[in-house]
Order: C-alpha cells, then sequence, then structure tokens
C-alpha cells in the first residue's frame, strides 16, 4: 500500500500529476488544493497518498496535506461519494470552507459542486457533521495561490473553461465565471483565475 511519495514532478495538469520516483512515473489524482501548491515541473515534490484498489483498476490520490486526505476518507465513507466526487468536492472547496459548510449545514454550498445532489449533501451533513471536526486543528493551512503573474490570453483562458468542464460545470456557465475572473483581475495566472472562478461558482 503507498502511503507517501516524495519524487520530481514531470508533468502536471489540474487534477492529474506524474510524479518521477527512482525512474519510476507514478500517476495521481489530486484535489486543485493540491494543485495550487505544487511547485512548476522539474521541482521536488512530497505527497500523502491514497491507494485505491478494485478489481478491474489501481489508482493513486495524492494530497498536500493530512487534513486534505483525512477529509477525502471521510468523503468516501459516505454513501454515494466515490473517489472521483471526493476529489472534485475538494477541488470544488477548500478543507477550510467544506469543514465550515458541513458544520454549519450549508446544503447550497455543497449542491453547487458539480456531481453532490441534495440527498448526498444531505448523507454529508448527517456523517460528517462530528466527524469533521476533529481534522480542523489550530492553523489549518490556508491554500493561497502563489507564482509568477502572467498575461491571461487567450490560450490560458481556454484552459480554465476546460479544466472547469472537466470538473463537471457547463460549457456556458464555466466561460460566464471565467469572465467575470478576467473581468475584475486580468491579469491574473492559471491557478488564479481557476481559483477565482471556483469561487465564483460556489456562490
Amino acid at each position: 500500500m503507498i502511503a507517501h511519495i516524495t519524487g520530481k514532478l514531470i508533468q502536471k495538469q489540474p487534477n492529474a500529476l506524474i510524479v518521477d520516483v527512482g525512474g519510476l512515473g507514478y500517476e495521481l489524482t489530486v484535489p486543485l488544493s493540491t494543485f495550487y501548491e505544487l511547485g512548476e515541473v522539474g521541482a521536488e515534490v512530497g505527497l500523502r497518498v491514497y491507494t485505491y484498489v478494485r478489481e478491474d483498476a489501481l489508482q493513486l490520490f495524492g494530497f498536500r496535506t493530512e487534513s486534505e486526505k483525512k477529509l477525502f476518507l471521510l468523503l468516501i465513507s459516505v454513501s454515494g461519494i466515490g473517489p472521483k466526487l471526493a476529489i472534485t468536492v475538494l477541488s470544488g472547496l477548500s478543507a477550510e470552507e467544506l469543514i465550515q459548510a458541513i458544520r454549519g449545514g450549508n446544503l447550497t454550498k455543497l449542491t453547487g459542486i458539480p456531481g453532490v445532489g441534495k440527498k448526498t449533501a444531505e448523507r454529508m451533513l448527517v456523517e460528517l457533521k462530528d466527524k469533521v471536526a476533529a481534522i480542523l486543528p489550530p492553523g489549518l493551512e490556508a491554500h493561497v495561490t502563489t507564482g509568477v503573474v502572467a498575461d491571461a490570453g487567450d490560450a490560458m483562458r481556454d484552459d480554465v473553461i476546460s479544466a472547469l468542464i472537466n470538473l463537471g460545470y457547463q460549457k456556458a456557465v464555466a466561460e460566464k465565471a471565467v469572465a467575470a475572473v478576467l473581468k475584475e483581475t486580468p491579469t491574473a495566472n492559471f491557478a488564479a483565475t481557476l481559483k477565482q472562478a471556483l469561487r465564483h461558482l460556489a456562490k
């Protein structure tokens, strides 16, 4: 069972990356909160890992913080939430926002995440409300986007829209959110635009 990976980042895109460990490339699915915090291709990274094994597949899910991994494990313990949807949930809301939404019974915020219907959100509230409190230690990591600001050209805009569509948002909705972000912050880079678009969509 793989629980942790340290190596060189050789490929990076929203929700997926490849890490070279001693000449072997491990493909991991990651939430956007982890994607934001990784360095550029070529950087050394260390990730906590959950190994998901089925008869027809073996998948690795990576997390920058222990809090993210614990939340992921709690999410997949809820009936109707598999690993893919759990990653989408962690991509739609930061760890802090997710914990606050569950503890505060905020159905609106939870059902705003693609793939999370009212019944699934209600199960999350019932099954996780008490459990998530234990994941909120003092100084829980805030996910702050850093990086070099680049021109928000058409290619970057299209990449952000594509990432949102891959997360389950409708194209028209994704385009509207990205347009709103670029209107407010026209010089935002890819990660910043993606993060702010998700915040717009979560409102």
